[in-house]
């Protein structure tokens, strides 16, 4: 596996520079490039086509920069400078744990200095331009699309804090053991937690911005099975423990065209350092499983983004306003509803029956896209503004 992005740029082109960056982060920061980009695109076909209002907005200009500009200017300068220089001066641990180096107090005091001077003049610079310029008020123009920047913030801010509460509330006896570790480690996320978050907070804020819940819903369908698809290609290529159960199982013959590590997988030199040493390695990921397993994130990697791709495909034949989005819920549903089935993960147990947070979650996303398509559906006969 590839616990940094140094390691797989290794293993394709035979160069070694090493990067302060983890492949999961990477494919993270991919998937959210790709949900936005699919969501900004149908933010702006819908607005073509009449489906959105374009808002207006007052905004003042030329107001004076005040002195909580400038000491929120300085801060944040600072704390870059800080961090930044520290990070030049002793690279290599920045590369050896770059989620440790950031989050820990380590950092270049003359670092600090240099932010806060710059983070003054930046602020007194914009201060002078302002000179004698008189204070007006204007309406703007603020289409759609252009609020992507704002709900991108939303979606990782949420994305990962729901993720990491749901993580928690699944493995109550690891966040007991090591709080500050479950509690600040980017390791141990769990998508619906983020989904949920997420999904509350833009809604909200999209609400209050004149797009409605059923437009901005289709809108981001398609992006999120594809970022959900691309988010599965950094948890296999990492290996960070999202992987299947135990398979001893000979590989069918009729799938004797795949690769064996398609069927079953030991992941080795895993990042977070699961099973057993590997002989004669050296480095800090020399693990490997003991056991082969199913490869389930490359499984419901491939699925989602065909999927992904079909639904964008098929987005104009849609109908009804939500419909996209509540066929987007039980696909996404199913599949992982299924993926369930021989995935390894914590399960609850309640009145003889077994099931893990993530079938309740998905059967719960299945039901709720049923119910959505026939309430769209019914909506349409009564308000014209659910027909497409």
């Amino acid at each position: 596996m590839y616990p940094t992005l140094s390691d797989l740029l290794l293993d394709l082109f035979g160069f070694n520079f090493p990067l302060p960056i983890q492949t999961f982060g990477f494919f993270m920061a991919v998937s959210f490039a790709a949900a936005y980009w699919f969501t900004n695109q149908e933010l702006i076909r819908k607005e073509k086509a009449g489906k959105l209002v374009v808002q207006t907005k007052l905004i003042t200009i030329n107001k004076p920069i005040e002195w909580t500009d400038y000491l929120l200017n300085i801060g944040i300068y600072t704390l870059i400078g800080y961090k930044l220089l520290e990070m030049v001066v002793d690279y290599d641990a920045l590369v050896e744990n770059p989620q440790h180096f950031i989050l820990s107090s380590k950092g270049n005091f003359f670092g600090a200095l240099i932010g806060a001077i710059f983070g003054y003049f930046e602020k007194f610079r914009e201060a002078q331009k302002l000179k004698g310029k008189t204070i007006t008020q204007v309406n703007q123009t603020v289409h759609a699309h252009e609020h992507m920047g704002n709900i991108l913030g939303l979606a990782a801010i949420g994305g990962i804090l729901g993720a990491k509460l749901f993580h928690n509330l699944e493995n109550l006896d690891e966040l007991m053991a090591n709080p500050i570790e479950s509690l600040f480690s980017f390791s141990g996320l769990t998508f619906y937690g983020g989904l949920i978050v997420a999904a509350v907070l833009i809604l909200r804020y999209t609400n209050k911005n004149g797009i409605a819940w059923y437009h901005m819903v289709d809108a981001a369908a398609v992006g999120l099975m594809m970022a959900y698809g691309i988010g599965r290609i950094g948890c296999h290529l990492s290996g960070d423990g999202d992987w299947g159960i135990v398979n001893l199982a000979a590989k069918p013959e009729a799938l004797a065209f795949i690769p064996d590590w398609f069927w079953a997988f030991q992941y080795p030199h895993n990042v977070i350092n699961e099973g057993v040493i590997i002989p004669n390695c050296i480095g800090n990921h020399c693990y490997m499983l003991p056991n082969p397993v199913f490869p389930t994130p490359l499984y419901e990697a491939i699925i989602s983004i065909i999927v992904a791709l079909v639904l964008w495909l098929l987005r104009k034949q849609f109908k009804w306003a939500g419909q996209l989005f509540f066929t987007y819920l039980i696909c996404n549903g199913i599949e992982r509803f299924l993926i369930e089935k021989i995935r390894v993960n914590n399960a609850y147990h309640l009145l003889g029956y077994s099931f893990t947070q993530a079938e309740m979650i998905s059967f719960s996303l299945i039901i709720a896209g049923i119910v959505g398509l026939w309430w769209v559906k019914h909506q349409s006969q009564s308000n014209k503004a659910y027909i497409l």
